[in-house]
């Protein structure tokens, strides 16, 4: 067996206290969640007081100064309890090392400690109905009005998009400049000409709120603009978008060694022709080819999390560490599928709940085909 020599034994207590949050705040209001189509404010408040989110925000704006691998805990934990509902990840992970990084003094100041605490949720609006890897491409403006940018747009596939307090917005501050011209800019969701559209039913993740976004001349001071200058906002996503793959990976290599568990779990108290499923000789070749596909993504991903905390792990082994987590999570699942038999198709086993869910991992953060042509370029260039 391959140790994993990431964690200390703080991260292991920690790890303790979130399995918990699990198991007791969130798995029994799950399925709940799943039919209304997001999880409940209260939960968010939960998890701040329990340290569950922004997990590295600095202790001066009311975050616990900890290392990113807290983070990662929490997105193992849930993926484990494959309770992908509350988008505490994308919140902590995704929206809030923007502010940390590039927000002023004013947005971290009065963003970050109710961002911590749970009493205000952040989404970041980039996809397009006309696109969405192709970001250079965006319609959605923001035009200088004195102080202020009135900002008119559209956004879909918009995760934390029902419950979201402030998004960041992707938007072109000047149409003529392509990626040169796009900006980020803070907008709260309680500004005139902001509205959300239908909480998007989806194939998987039911319990995650996934909206759309319109902005009809939304006024916010030039203060929420991300950064000092305008036009930084697409080299910010790309400086970013590593760690956003890093999580798709952290998330699928964690569910996949949960899946392999419940598998197990079942084909060896199932009966079948008079032996357990576990005692067919099919059945241990499907679970041995699981079992390495897993510990090799496990050593993947954990050599990719090292790296990143070291702050080199570069946009192609991202690329490489999320295209083919997501690819062999839903392989894999297909055959431990496959040995539950008909019990798998059911909902009420997490199995079938995993597979379907799965299937978002190969579109999120950047299609497997968009990562494809990442790693290509790196080999031979464009061409």
């Amino acid at each position: 067996m391959i140790d994993r020599t990431l964690f200390s034994e703080d991260h292991e207590t920690f790890r303790d206290s979130v399995r918990k949050f699990v198991a007791q705040q969130v798995l029994p209001h799950h399925p709940q969640w799943e039919q209304d189509g997001l999880v409940s404010r209260d939960i968010w408040r939960q998890a701040g007081a329990q340290g569950l989110l922004g997990c590295d925000v600095p202790e001066e704006y009311g975050g616990p100064g900890a290392d990113f691998l807290f983070s990662v805990i929490v997105m193992e934990e849930f993926a484990r309890a494959n309770a992908f509902g509350p988008g505490f990840s994308l919140h902590s992970d995704i929206v809030i090392p923007y502010l940390i990084h590039y927000g002023s003094e004013d947005l971290k100041t009065r963003w970050l400690p109710r961002m911590v605490a749970g009493e205000a949720i952040g989404a970041i609006a980039m996809t397009e109905p006309s696109g969405g890897s192709d970001l250079q491409n965006i319609k959605t403006t923001a035009t200088r009005d004195g102080d202020d940018y009135l900002i008119s747009g559209q956004k879909v596939f918009i995760s934390n998009g029902q419950l979201a307090d402030l998004v960041l917005v992707a938007c072109k501050t000047d149409r003529e400049a392509g990626a040169r011209g796009i900006s980020l800019i803070l907008v709260e969701t309680d500004r005139d000409g902001f509205a959300r559209g239908k909480n998007l039913d989806k194939l998987g993740w039911k319990a995650q709120d996934t909206s759309e976004l319109f902005f009809d001349n939304v006024r916010v001071p030039v203060g929420n603009l991300i950064g000092e200058t305008e036009g930084r906002g697409f080299y910010q996503m790309m400086e970013q978008l590593p760690q956003e793959r890093l999580m798709q990976a952290v998330r699928a290599t964690a569910n996949l060694e949960s899946a392999l568990d419940w598998t197990v779990d079942y084909v060896t108290g199932r009966q079948a022709f008079g032996r357990t499923v576990a005692g067919f000789q099919n059945t241990r070749f499907k679970l041995a080819d699981v079992k390495t596909q897993a510990v090799m993504l496990r050593v993947f991903t954990d050599r990719c999390i090292a790296l990143h905390l070291e702050r080199k792990l570069d946009a192609t082994d991202a690329a490489m560490i999320k295209m083919v987590t997501a690819e062999t999570l839903g392989k894999c699942l297909d055959e431990c599928l496959q040995l539950f038999g008909g019990y798998g198709y059911m909902s009420e086993y997490p199995i079938a709940r995993a597979w379907v869910d799965a299937r978002m991992t190969r579109i999120a953060g950047g299609t497997c085909e968009i990562m494809r042509e990442i790693i290509g370029r790196s080999i031979v260039g464009r061409g």
